[in-house]
This record gives C-alpha cells, structure tokens and sequence, in this order.
C-alpha cells in the first residue's frame, strides 16, 4: 500500500505549496480541510498542520481532534498549526506588537534536532503571522528562534510533534525544502517510492479494474492533462476508449491539424470534428468577455454530445480534472469566487448520463508534466504553455470577426516560434514544472505562459510612403508557480524588437507591437 502524509488545511493560501513539496520528495501527499479529516490508517506516515488567516485566539478558531494523530505518529504544525499545538497543549498565544512578516533570520538552537539535520546555524525564513507563542507547552522546548521571535520552532519530544511559526514551503525560506525532507523522510520514514512509472503502473492497474470492458469517451483538447489522460487511458482500456478533439476555431494557428496527427500517430482512436464555423457563428457580434465564455462552452456542449452520441454503447466520460480542482471544490472556505466561468465539460455528464471517470485527480500540474514524460509522450505536447479554455476568443478583445482572428492567430504564431527558437539567456532557468523540449534552453522554456493579444484598437502608422490606421498586437509573457499569481518575463530588448519587426512586416493589419509589464495581481494573465 501507498504510504502517505496528510496534511490537515486551515485556510491558508499556500497550503498547495506544502503538498508540492512533498510531492518533490517522490511521496504520496493528500491535502483536506481540517474539518473533514480523514481516517488515518498504517498507510498514514505523518500529518501536516498548515497555516491559517484565523488566529487561535479567535472564538470561531478553526478546531480539531489531534487525539488520533499526535503522539501516536510525527506531525510538524506550519505558523496557525505550530500556534495551535502550543495553545491547546496548555501552552501561550498572544497577539505580537507589530505584525511578524517579511523575511527573518532563523538561528538553530538545538543542533540535535532531527528537523534541522543538514541546515546551516543561520538561515533565512519567511514569517506571515499576526500571533506569537509566548509561553511554550508542557514538555516542548526552543529548537529555532529568529531576533524576534524567541519561539521560532520548537518540539514536543514524547508527542513526536514539530512546530515552526514561519512557511518552510514558500520560496523565500531558503532551507524550507530541506526542513520538510527531514520531517517527511527521516523522521516520518518515507521511503519516496511515489514515482511516475510507480503512479502509471498503479493506475492502469486501477483503470482496468473500474472500467472493465466498458467504453469510455474523452475530450481533447489538445493541453496537456487531457493528452496525458487518454493516453493512460489508451494504455489501460485500448481501443475502449473514443476521444473527440473538436476545433472550435479559436484553436492556434494550424493547431488543430498537427495536434490531430500527433494524437493519431500515438495510436489514440481519435475523432476530429471540425466545427469553427458553429462557434464563429455564434460568436458573431459579441463582445462581451463572459459571454463569449459562455457562448463557447453552450455550443462546445451541443457539439460534443451530438458527436458522442454516434459512440454505441459508452457508459464513462474521462475528464482531465487535477488535483489543484480536486482541493479548490472542498476547500475550508467552499470554491472561491468565480472571478470568470471557465470553459470545461460542466453539464455534460448529467446531459449525457455518465459516469465520470479522472485519472490524473490526484496530480499536480508538474507531475502530469513528468508522468506524461515518462509515458513517452512528444515533448512538444507534454511541454506546452497553459492554454485558456475559450482560446483565442478571450485573446481578441472586443467583437470575433474571422479577419481579426487570422491576424490574430498569424501574430501569436511568430511570438510563439520565435521563443521556441531563441535561446534562453545563461543563468535562466525552466519554468516551474516545465520540460525543456530540446538540449538548449529556450525563452519557450523559461515562461510559464504567453501569447499575442488583438487590441480593439486602430492606431496611424506609417509604411513606405503611405498612412496607415491598423490594429495594435499586446505580447504577454509570465513567470508562475500554479497560476494564482504571475510576474512578468523581463525578455531580451533585441529579441522583443525582432518579433515586434516581424509581426508588423508579415501580418497585414497590425502596425503596432506593445509589451505587457503587468503582473498578477492586480492584472490578470489573460487580458479577459
């Protein structure tokens, strides 16, 4: 059996940041809501109390029964959680004078502690809390302070618990990865044998056993975690299995016939519906961003269920669902607010009465990534930038028309070839989760996410002797982690003033190049 770490969520906004970085570690980590804890069992390691915006203080504090878990198996409390063992265990929480964020400088005290195995005296940490623990609990003694912070880390020897009041998880604690190595795999005594080969094995294994001889039908899309998902799927039920890759003409430029070929060429049994022409229509005069969204994913509905239903016999629908969706429907404080719909397959299996089957749930982005890696998947599609459900429609501001899209298409095409081609300045590195897809490094390769927008907007140019009054291109290109937040990608001057030249000179239409230097927040990654 698969053994794991359970990490109980009180709210905190990094909370996904542990479960990668256990995940890094090559082991099995689930993330639940504190108020819906599971039951533990001997697959069960250890257990993780993240960090919360509540304070323990509070009298609607977020609480739970650590009776099943501390002092029988190792748990390591993170900020809210180290705060919480140390008020519930008899132990004091007071409010700090001055809220402790930003960076600090951590000094171990006991250089015994298996926590700090490796890490040097003086390190940086990030701390995020408005409380501090004044008076530790009984039996706890001072393994870390920071100038401020007496009561930086500290352990309760005969409960096996561990507790830092900063993030070992975020970016900024530069042994922050190292701290929870030793938690999971030395103190806990994981043997980090959650591996892509080992997650495939198991899963076609399970696959099998679910769906038996049943037929099931998939929605390509042409992104990574649905191609990653047919192609375990393929790999467990062959022939059983019918994709539907439908071209809603918001696709890039040529995408749809050379991704159609790749997937036929992988031995999927794919159908190809080409119905741009539905979607254009639809799309005719609406300008509106959220319902362009919604107008995409009604049809995309209409058209995929008049497809599927031509499969006889089809008893499962396959949906490309990870784990970040997984842990945002059950999340402490409900789904978040919907900021902008998303175009999925909502409505479908009640539409189509099926059952859903989703074999990449329990993944991270980069994890599909490496699966999809070793399942011997083209790296040109396993590498591939995130791309927005609705396409290119919420990448053309304002009204659809098809001469703005081709413009459109025809632009993002050479931005996108030309980082494909340029190589990556030295000292930069892959973006998070990425898979280069060649020996040398490219700009492609460095960002997480880009792509050419249409302005609604006509500006006065000039070229060779004549006025011109054409359209505007925005390049966009960030640095993320999983999307919630994104910097913007400081890319070469000269290689901006390249693709800037040639957009202008090869795309009729367009004479204008600008930069978008926006980061999220307060922007957004897609400009709708």
């Amino acid at each position: 059996m698969t053994e794991k770490i359970i990490i109980l969520d009180f709210g905190s906004q990094v909370t996904q940041l542990i479960g990668r970085r256990v995940r890094e570690l090559n082991v099995y980590c689930e993330i639940h809501p504190y108020n819906k804890a599971p039951q533990l069992d001997e697959t069960v390691k250890g257990v993780i109390l993240s960090g919360s915006p509540h304070s323990v203080r509070d009298e609607k504090a977020p609480t739970i029964d650590t009776t099943p878990f501390l002092g029988k198996i190792p748990v390591l409390g993170i900020c809210y959680g180290a705060q919480y063992l140390a008020f519930h265990n008899g132990g004091e929480v007071n409010a700090s004078l001055a809220r402790e964020y930003g960076r600090a400088n951590l000094k171990i005290k006991d250089i015994d502690s298996p926590l700090f195995k490796g890490i040097p005296f003086e390190s940086q940490v990030w701390m995020s809390h408005g409380d501090t623990i004044a008076r530790l609990p009984h039996g706890a003694h001072v393994i870390a302070s920071t100038e401020d912070v007496v009561n930086a880390a500290y352990s309760i020897d005969d409960k096996r618990a561990y507790c830092v009041q900063f993030h070992p998880e975020v970016f900024h604690s530069t042994f922050g990865p190292k701290m929870l190595e030793n938690f999971v795999m030395d103190i806990c005594e994981c043997h980090g044998e959650w591996t892509p080969a080992s997650f495939i094995e198991n899963t076609v294994e399970s696959l099998r056993t679910q769906l038996g001889d049943d037929r099931v039908i998939l929605g390509l899309s042409g992104g990574v975690d649905s191609t990653v998902a047919a192609v375990l799927l393929n790999k467990a039920i062959g022939q059983n299995l019918i994709c539907i890759f439908v071209d809603n003409g918001l696709l890039r430029k040529n995408e749809f016939e050379s991704v159609l070929e790749s997937y036929r060429d992988m031995g999927l049994n794919v159908i190809g519906v080409d119905a741009s022409n539905q979607f254009l229509d639809v799309l005719a005069g609406v300008s509106d961003p959220e319902q362009k969204r919604k107008a995409i994913g009604r049809t995309f509905i209409e058209v995929f269920d008049a497809e599927a239903k031509k499969v006889s016999n089809a008893k499962w629908l396959a949906q490309g669902t990870i784990y970040p969706d997984v842990i945002e429907s059950v999340s402490v404080n409900g789904p978040s607010s919907t900021i902008k719909s998303h175009h999925n397959v909502g409505g479908l299996p009640e539409k189509m009465n099926l059952k859903i089957v989703e074999p990449l749930r329990t993944l991270f982005k980069d994890e599909v990534r490496r699966v999809g890696k070793t399942l011997g998947i083209k790296s040109e599609l396993i590498s591939r930038h995130p791309f927005p459900g609705p396409g290119l429609a919420i990448r053309l501001l304002g009204e659809i028309t098809r001469e703005k899209l081709n413009i459109l298409k025809d632009a993002d095409a050479i931005y996108t070839q030309a980082l494909r081609d340029t190589p990556a300045p030295e000292g930069w590195q892959p973006a998070s989760g990425a898979i280069p897809s060649g020996d040398v490094l490219t700009l492609y390769d460095t960002i997480w996410q880009a792509g050419a927008i249409l302005l609604p907007i006509r500006s006065v140019g000039v070229m060779g002797d004549e006025r011109t009054y054409e359209y505007t291109i925005a390049l966009r290109a960030v640095t993320s982690t999983d999307g919630m937040t994104a910097d913007w990608v400081h890319l070469p001057y000269d290689f901006l003033a390249k693709v800037s030249n040639d957009i202008i000179n090869k795309v009729r239409g367009v004479n204008r190049v600008v930069y978008d230097v926006s980061s999220k927040p307060p922007a957004t990654i897609e400009w709708e």
